[in-house]
């Protein structure tokens, strides 16, 4: 089983990735789990989703507590949702930033953690004028970790949008896709 927890705030569709990353899972005959943990909601407050990938019936239901993989949506919930905690050794990291995160990478070296650093928030503003890194995550995510096909990940972000939206995170997902192959 491959378990992913993402790390954001509301509004950054911290939720809709754990499900479109759940339906390409599906998509590909998996079995998934998508759910969140929060408090109220509200835009800005710190939230939590899980996803879990499987070749066989998922039969747990509690919070991801030693993932596979991290995503953090927004850096700056990093230290205070402990957001590494748990990691797996050997697992993956991906962070939204346009710089390097040094200092999460020296201390992840230790566990044989791949740590990667994507502009999301950049990338989606140019493709889609909207600061919602999200998708453009769920492309990074398929490039460094290989749990999800692209094809996948794309036709995942069509049953969640639809239109010229669609199309917009596709070309911004697919940046952020080959941007990781080629690093």
């Amino acid at each position: 089983m491959f378990q992913v927890r993402i790390h954001g705030r509301g509004g950054q569709g911290v939720v809709t990735a754990a499900e479109m990353l759940s339906i390409a899972a599906f998509l590909e005959g998996k079995y998934a789990q998508a759910f969140p943990s929060f408090g109220s909601e509200r835009m800005g407050a710190p939230v939590v989703s899980f996803c879990r990938i499987s070749d066989k019936e998922i039969r747990l239901r509690e919070p991801i507590s030693n993932p596979d993989a991290v995503i953090i949506q927004d850096k700056s919930v990093i230290k205070p949702a402990n957001a590494f905690n748990g990691i797996v050794e050997g697992g993956f990291v991906l962070i939204n930033s346009a710089e390097d995160e040094a200092e999460e990478q020296k201390n992840l070296t230790k566990k044989n953690v791949s740590v990667k650093c994507v502009g999301a928030t950049e990338i989606a503003l140019q493709h889609i004028g909207k600061p919602l890194p999200n998708a453009i995550l769920l492309g990074s995510f398929a490039a460094l970790t290989k749990a999800i096909k692209i094809e996948s990940v794309i036709e995942a972000i069509k049953t969640k949008f639809s239109g010229v939206i669609a199309e917009k995170n596709v070309a911004a997902t697919m940046v952020a896709y080959e941007k990781v192959l080629a690093s």
